[in-house]
């Protein structure tokens, strides 16, 4: 692209910049109130949250990563995200059953997402654009879309109660800390994708492309990027990220259900308006938030009680931050 050499590397230095300052801020924040939990309910109870609220914070980051892609580039409020979590577990738990090694299973359950979601993309949501559908008609889609899902993926697989059949009994201790072995797994696991996908975003040119076409559709094009190419790897990414989210899921938790996709959804949410909708590493800061707080809270209220905080935060964000952590830096610039 012209120009590209001496713009590309200055607007990734500016994007760093107004990155980090809210990051830095957010890590403070965090910092200051898992101190004070020390300091209220001893550093075994504190820590033990800590950590619970970081797997936690793994799968819901890399759910809303996907859910802020697509919004980020589509404009377009996927509310069957969290059924394309649910749909992945269960591709996983339906490939294993059939003698699939868990490993492949798991790879095989990741990509059946991905090529749902491009299906999706090709069969609903490019001919919704092409009519010039109406909001009213996308968000009445969207729902219909999740609940076609769920109730197909229950049509196949019932709607008992399932497990990924992993080891939930083995646990890992520190001291007085314990953790199951598939949450430790689902937490190194999760981490690394975070990364991963932190750093195709920032240094590929796939990421790089989406990045352009997310803050200006027109300008990306007449640069001479491919946009329909550009939708339908967004798809693609979005739908991957769904099923590493759902499989880590039901890795951590153990047994799921096909009601648990919609469970997550409003979590999904909370994590990518905390960050700012839109922005791919918000939506990483607001799901280890997300976590956080969620299992930060059991150390007050019963545990049930958890997806109430993931709807208050949201409702806070919308009252006082509606464009989020992230998205307040960029409104600024």
């Amino acid at each position: 692209m012209p120009g590209s050499d001496d713009t590309a590397p200055r607007a990734d230095l500016d994007g760093a910049r107004l990155i980090a300052s809210p990051a830095l801020r957010l890590a403070a924040l965090m910092l200051l109130i898992y101190t004070a939990l020390i300091a209220l309910f001893g550093p075994i109870p504190a820590t033990q949250a800590t950590l619970n609220g970081l797997v936690s914070g793994t799968y819901l980051g890399l759910g809303a990563i996907g859910l802020t892609l697509v919004f980020g580039i589509l404009h377009l409020v996927n509310f069957a995200q969290g059924d394309l979590l649910m749909a992945g577990a269960y591709a996983t738990i339906l490939t294993a059953g059939i003698g699939v090694p868990p490993p492949l299973a798991a790879l095989a359950g990741v990509v059946a997402t991905a090529l749902l979601a491009l299906v999706t993309e090709k069969l609903v949501w490019r001919p919704l654009r092409r009519s010039g559908a109406g909001t009213l008609q996308v968000f009445l889609t969207a729902i219909g879309l999740a609940m076609v899902i769920r109730f197909s993926v229950q049509f196949v697989a019932g709607s008992q109660v399932r497990s990924l059949g992993a080891d939930v009994v083995s646990t890992v201790g520190l001291g007085g800390l314990r953790l199951g072995l598939m949450q430790v797994l689902a937490l190194v696991i999760g981490l690394v994708v975070m990364a991963g996908v932190g750093l195709m975003l920032r240094l590929t040119r796939l990421g790089k492309s989406m990045r352009a076409f997310s803050d200006n559709a027109a300008l990306a094009e007449v640069s001479g990027i491919d946009t329909g190419r550009i939708v339908d790897l967004t798809w693609l990414v979005s739908g991957s990220l769904a099923g590493v989210a759902g499989i880590l899921y039901a890795a951590a938790i153990g047994t799921i259900n096909p009601n648990f996709g919609v469970t997550l959804l409003l979590s999904l949410f909370a994590a990518a308006v905390l960050g700012g909708i839109g922005n791919a590493y918000g939506a990483l800061a607001g799901g280890l938030v997300i976590g956080l707080a969620q299992d930060w809270s059991t150390l007050f209220v019963n545990a049930r009680w958890k997806p109430a905080v993931g709807f208050a935060i949201l409702i806070v964000t919308l009252l006082f931050m509606p464009q989020g952590i992230f998205g307040q830096a960029r409104r600024r610039s």
